[in-house]
């Protein structure tokens, strides 16, 4: 976190939030200033007394607009659920353990609509342009917590992740994401998108800031160990789809990444994971997330549906024709590919590949309904791979040598998670990023 008061970077926060020529009204839809200036004074306050709750104590943080506080409606980015819903009778348990690390909450985050899109486009509030270049996506469906970030709304931003909803945003972004291993942070209290696979991870300008907020939102001990020594250290490179039709872009800096880590001493080995044709095969049936996605919205789309994203609606309806025993067999068959997967990359450190196929596309070229499918496929194609497996993975920003940012995707097995954290600051350590 960046020096100076809480209430200081508080206030620069609200500033850059308020500034009418930037993306403030896009990315933050609730603004919370009254309770973040009481939360900074009182992170303050501890402060010159000696007092810390934690690594997260002052720092500004955004979160979702799918983790319920109490007393609000929980509007997952849809007018719909704004009109419809009830407020919520308590904050979300991961809202609760960032509010007692003495977390200063500024803003609950735009997103894709019920967080069903790798693109971040919102038709109901706006999208909130990449900093890069306003013309095109932040990247989804943590679309306006990236955009906060990157723009200094906020030092932290608590998002989820079902197919890459973190990382996806991070890697377009030139920013951090992470998606921890499911079962370490509670999903209660945050609006589902796949009751199976979500899970809660944060976007920051590093990989120690990701690690302090993923160390509150897990309820343990913060421990800033050293980086992950790079010499000798086993990277598998998957091969096959996840290198497939990359951009020129894309491929030349992931190439050059590669390059300096094996200069470094890193030991480089070309995987062939004949283990996503088993993945593949489970998502042309239809998939789990779009059949638990459906199962949430079912109602809603019969009544409501015109109301909704157009592209949201077109992907969960495609979901409506999976019976209950083909939805079975592809929990059974994951499940089973779940327990390979482990066994499979139990000889390497950690297995590497590009976090998203392609650069931002622009907002005006996402209007057309097929080219959103088909590049909304592209950005999720590789992230969705850690989820459907259950490990854990994060994104680093590669060198952007003036470019567009790139993403650089580090996993490892399911509990590993401190393990990823000290090898992807060692690299972000040796790319400079």
């Amino acid at each position: 976190m960046s020096g100076g008061s809480s209430r200081e970077r508080l206030e620069a926060a609200l500033t850059r939030i308020d500034d009418p020529n930037g993306e403030g009204a896009r990315a933050c839809l609730t603004v919370y200033r009254a309770s973040a200036r009481a939360a900074a004074e009182a992170a303050d306050a501890r402060a010159r007394a000696g007092i810390s709750l934690g690594p997260l104590d002052g720092a500004i943080v955004s979160i979702k607009d799918l983790f319920d506080v109490a007393g609000e409606v929980t509007r997952a980015g849809s007018k719909v659920l704004a009109e419809e819903a009830k407020p919520a009778a308590a904050d979300a348990p991961v809202v609760r353990s960032l509010r007692s690390g003495g977390a200063v909450i500024v803003a609950k985050t735009n997103m894709t609509e019920f967080a069903f899109s790798g693109v971040g486009v919102n038709p109901h509030y706006g999208t909130p342009g990449n900093p890069a270049d306003r013309k095109r996506i932040p990247g989804g469906s943590t679309a306006g917590g990236a955009v906060a970030v990157a723009d200094a709304m906020c030092e932290v931003a608590i998002g989820s992740d079902t197919g890459g909803s973190a990382r996806i945003p991070g890697a377009l972004c030139g920013l951090v994401g992470f998606k921890p291993s499911r079962q370490r942070i509670s999903t209660a209290g945050v609006f589902p998108l796949s009751q199976s696979i979500d899970s809660v991870g944060p976007i920051a300008a590093s990989v120690i800031d990701c690690a302090k907020a993923d160390s509150v939102m897990a309820g343990e001990n913060f421990d800033a160990r050293e980086p992950a020594p790079l010499a000798g250290l086993r990277i598998g490179i998957a091969q096959g789809m996840p290198l497939e039709n990359l951009d020129e872009t894309v491929a030349k800096r992931f190439s050059d990444a590669i390059d300096r880590l094996e200069r470094v001493g890193a030991r480089l080995s070309n995987e062939k994971l004949a283990l996503l044709d088993g993945m593949a095969q489970v998502n042309s049936r239809g998939g789990i997330q779009p059949a638990e996605a459906f199962t949430v919205h079912r109602d809603r789309l019969n009544r409501r549906g015109d109301a909704l994203d157009q592209n949201v609606r077109t992907r969960l309806e495609r979901a409506r024709n999976i019976t209950a025993a083909d939805y079975i067999e592809m929990v059974n068959e994951r499940a089973a590919l779940i327990r390979a997967m482990e066994a499979r990359l139990a000889d390497i450190d950690v297995l590497a590949m590009p976090t998203t196929p392609i650069v931002a596309p622009t907002i005006e070229e996402m209007a057309a309904p097929d080219i959103f499918a088909r590049k909304n496929a592209m950005l999720l194609r590789n992230t969705a791979i850690a989820n459907f497996f259950d490990l854990c993975a994060i994104s680093l920003p590669l060198p952007r040598d003036g470019g567009l940012p790139v993403g650089l995707m580090l996993i490892v097995r399911n509990g590993h998670d401190h393990r990823l954290f000290r090898i992807a600051a060692a690299i972000e350590r040796l790319l400079g990023t």
